[in-house]
């Protein structure tokens, strides 16, 4: 599956981009999850989408790194799905 990133619409209560990095593994989805990170404003919240085990820690590494908020996260049906809050 390719990556794939979107701008999410003002409807969208807990996003306002997504990340889809199913299929890519480590680094992969935390080094696209960052460039997504760089061009996005303080406040706003990037949704990844991951199937990678390590994706979760990775990100969370991420975010300690660079004073992000991991927000939450959760796994259904093999896909990871990863909130972090911009600072």
């Amino acid at each position: 599956m390719n990556e794939r990133s979107r701008t999410l619409g003002s409807g969208q209560k807990d996003a306002h981009r997504l990340l889809d990095v199913r299929g890519k593994r480590c680094p992969e989805p935390a080094l696209r999850a960052r460039v997504e990170l760089d061009a996005m404003t303080a406040g706003e919240v990037l949704v990844v989408l991951a199937t990678d085990p390590l994706a979760e820690m990775d990100l969370a590494i991420l975010c300690d790194r660079l004073g992000h908020q991991l927000m939450d996260s959760s796994r259904s049906e093999g896909v990871i799905k990863i909130r972090i809050a911009r600072a």
